[in-house]
């Protein structure tokens, strides 16, 4: 085998070096080829710079300056909420739907229970852009005055559903035992209940048609789902090492949960309720129209959608303008909830 290179035979820098001794390349820098007379100095290479790209958070105490830098976790979810278009988009409607459902009177003056039969079924006209329904009432009116009811059980279900779930799942999460297993039981027994048969069931013996016998049908059936959220998110915070240094400086159990678990564990519950606030409208929508939640004289947008579902064919303007407003109020609750979980999900972070 031949050798790799040859012995040097002049060399101004090793003109003293014997050509029957090895030949020192590192004083040399250069050496010569067999098959060749190209010399080839050697370099050491340098090592390839790493770039690491800054995490968002580094980059926004960067940006912030010494002393601004360091935000808690919900400063930084609304930052990042203040720049999401979604969320602004949604948080708009939202905020229109809440203030005509307050002050319907803003957008309408019209009065949602009077009607005029000669005008029945009738389409758009000067002073009534939606037209009339099946008793000559005003569609736009109806439709402006049917967003209290809606909006009203989506709320007031999800405050009830997320207090009583968080609480119940809370205790169990941080106590277990016995008690995180008979919790676990009844939750599993109200997770078995269909929810449109339970509404039927439940609610074809309520004789009143208010909003709050719909309201307390949808917190006894949601919230199981809000517990086990809670639930969860106590048994990943209470091992924290923060939690266990509370315990160990002999902070109570109140003190523990108000204070240190509590305010830690209580995003994934604020996420899932918000979108839960649009599936309860949708429930809503969908019992009155079955017959069995809202009924006359209440304004709903359920009851209308179940009214023209009949006349669809001559008259669609009477079914389109509540169901249109019935999804882009749910679309808005939905899209809210969504980026509320992109901006309190540390994985995105």
């Amino acid at each position: 085998m031949p050798e790799p290179f040859e012995p040097l035979e002049s060399c101004e820098t090793c003109s003293d070096t014997p050509s029957d001794q090895p030949v020192d390349l590192a004083a040399t820098g250069t050496a010569t080829l067999r098959g060749g007379p190209r010399s080839r100095p050697w370099r050491r290479r340098p090592l390839p710079r790493l770039r690491v790209r800054p995490s968002r958070a580094a980059r926004r105490a960067a940006a912030a300056g010494p002393g601004q830098g360091s935000r808690g976790l919900w400063s930084d979810a609304w930052h990042d909420l203040r720049r999401n278009p979604v969320f602004v988009l949604s948080a708009l409607v939202i905020l229109f739907l809440v203030t005509i459902a307050i002050w319907p009177q803003l957008i309408a003056d019209g009065n949602p229970y009077q009607g005029n039969l000669a005008k029945a079924q009738d389409g758009p006209a000067p002073g009534h852009p939606f037209g009339f329904d099946l008793q000559g009432r005003d569609v736009y009116t109806r439709t402006v005055y049917g967003a209290r009811a809606s909006i009203t059980v989506g709320i007031c279900a999800t405050a009830g559903a997320a207090l009583l779930g968080s609480v119940l799942g809370g205790l169990a999460g941080f106590f277990g035992g016995w008690w995180d297993a008979l919790l676990s039981r009844i939750a599993d027994v109200f997770f078995g209940i269909p929810i449109l048969l339970g509404g039927l069931v439940f609610l074809s013996v309520v004789t009143s048609g208010s909003v709050w016998p719909v309201v307390g049908f949808i917190v006894l059936l949601g919230w199981p789902q809000i517990s086990r959220i809670a639930r969860g998110s106590v048994v990943t915070v209470k091992q924290q090492d923060y939690v266990l240094a509370a315990r160990t400086l002999g902070a109570s159990n109140g003190r523990m949960l108000l204070r240190h678990i509590a305010p830690n564990a209580v995003a994934p519950v604020i996420v899932v309720a918000t979108i839960a606030l649009g599936t309860y409208i949708a429930l809503e929508a969908t019992l009155s129209f079955l017959g069995v939640g809202l009924k006359p004289p209440t304004v709903s947008w359920g009851i209308d959608i179940s009214s023209a579902s009949t006349q669809i064919r001559n008259a669609p303007h009477m079914l389109l303008w509540p169901a249109g407003a019935l999804s882009i109020t749910v679309l808005a609750f939905i899209m809210l909830g969504d980026a509320v979980r992109d901006a309190l999900d540390p994985k995105l972070r």
